[in-house]
């Protein structure tokens, strides 16, 4: 949702200034003269140049999203009213941009607008989970229980994410560094062999031709190499932004091997996991199908789930519409069809949301256990390569001279 810098005259005579965000200016323009407000003026607030590469967006941090929610439902148990405990939380932020998204929050609340609608006025920057699930306690009069469900989800969610993350970390600081020793190869060591080779004036072999030539090309030309590569990144960067682009990657990260069925054994825990939650707390079937849905971080699985919602809203059972997409296990697919027929479909999709992760692990512990030794073995061969097509005719002319 668009950001709009409003000057504003209290009902105690004072004029402020306040940035809040809304749909649209006429949206908010009500918002503001049904809390008392008298608008002087509204303007669209000017959005910041990033340039991609050097700059990024700023985001919550998901560790202080999980400790502010912790301490929120602490403060609730212990009986403080709700925009009290936001006012507290609020000033001990140590990201400002956190702080300041929390001030607005509170702000709403205090007016009386309820915390999920405070919420979902950010927009995209919190997720739709969060929010959905606070109306749906809201709604029950249980807003701490729903809140400790959702941190009881937030740390199970990090906390598989950390294992993905720790699992893949060592492979790709081996492959980090075989590819320097190859730029190094290619750059510094490989081209100097070049002007030896041409004092004994002997004609060398076509992969000696080719591995030299290559070098020198790198080494002559590496201000164009690195723009061209610079360029790609940026070009590969923005069409990944883009909804099509995004699909489309995460389509093709689905068809990696292993890798790619981690991605899809987490995008299917996410999806059990938050339906499990917005059910749990009292959300109806198909808002809660679409906002779990939306809380796939694969865009192309979410769509796919997504496409569910129409044929639920329907009266079709979400077993057999889950079972179209053709992405869900027959084991998750039996979970969910006992959970409907026994009335315990909340339960049901907690226990397929840890049966996902228990297959994270196992398949986790294949791809490191099989990542390491290939990456080890490829980038030997590759650098054992480069040297030999080197080395050897230095060997050769070394035996014609003895």
């Amino acid at each position: 949702m668009p950001e709009f810098v409003c000057r504003l005259g209290a009902p105690d005579g004072s004029v402020t200034e306040q940035r809040r965000v809304a749909a649209s200016l006429e949206a908010l323009r009500r918002e503001l003269e049904a809390e008392g407000f008298h608008v002087f003026a509204l303007a669209r607030a000017r959005s910041r140049i990033r340039v991609p590469l050097l700059s990024r967006a700023e985001k919550v941090s998901g560790q202080d999203f999980l400790l502010f929610n912790t301490q929120l439902k602490t403060l609730l148990h212990a009986g403080m009213p709700l925009a009290q405990s936001l006012d507290l939380l609020k000033d001990q932020q140590t990201s400002p941009h956190f702080r300041a998204l929390l001030a607005k929050v509170h702000q709403q609340v205090t007016t009386g607008i309820a915390l999920s609608d405070a919420f979902l006025a950010l927009g995209d920057t919190f997720p739709r989970l969060y929010a959905n699930s606070l109306k749906a306690g809201e709604r029950t009069g249980e807003l701490e229980q729903v809140i400790e469900r959702f941190v009881e989800y937030q740390r199970l969610v990090e906390a598989v994410r950390r294992k993905i993350i720790g699992a893949l970390t060592y492979p790709a600081v081996l492959v980090t560094l075989a590819v320097g020793l190859v730029i190094v190869l290619m750059t510094y060591v490989i081209p100097s062999f070049s002007d030896f080779y041409v004092q004994f004036q002997t004609d060398l072999p076509l992969p000696t031709r080719l591995v030299i030539g290559l070098a020198s090309g790198i080494r002559d030309n590496w201000p164009l190499i690195l723009a061209g590569v610079v360029l790609a990144v940026y070009a590969l960067r923005a069409w990944r932004s883009s909804p099509a682009g995004r699909m489309a990657t995460d389509r093709w990260r689905l068809r990696l091997p292993l890798v790619g069925r981690l991605s899809h054994l987490f995008a299917l825990s996410q999806f059990s996991r938050s339906l499990a939650i917005l059910l749990g707390g009292g959300t109806p079937m198909v808002p809660a199908l679409e906002t779990a849905s939306t809380s796939v971080s694969n865009a192309y699985i979410a769509a796919l789930f997504l496409g569910c919602v129409q044929e639920v809203q329907e009266g079709r059972p979400l077993s057999d519409a889950l079972a179209d997409t053709g992405r869900v296990p027959a084991m998750a697919l039996a979970m969910v069809r006992v959970g409907e027929s026994t009335g315990a479909l909340p339960e049901m999709l907690g226990h397929t949301s840890d049966f996902f992760d228990e297959s994270i692990e196992f398949t986790l512990g294949r791809v490191v256990t099989l990542i390491e030794p290939v990456i080890l073995v490829f980038m030997g061969l590759v650098v054992a390569g480069l040297l030999l097509a080197v080395y050897y005719p230095l060997l050769t002319i070394v035996t014609k001279i003895a």
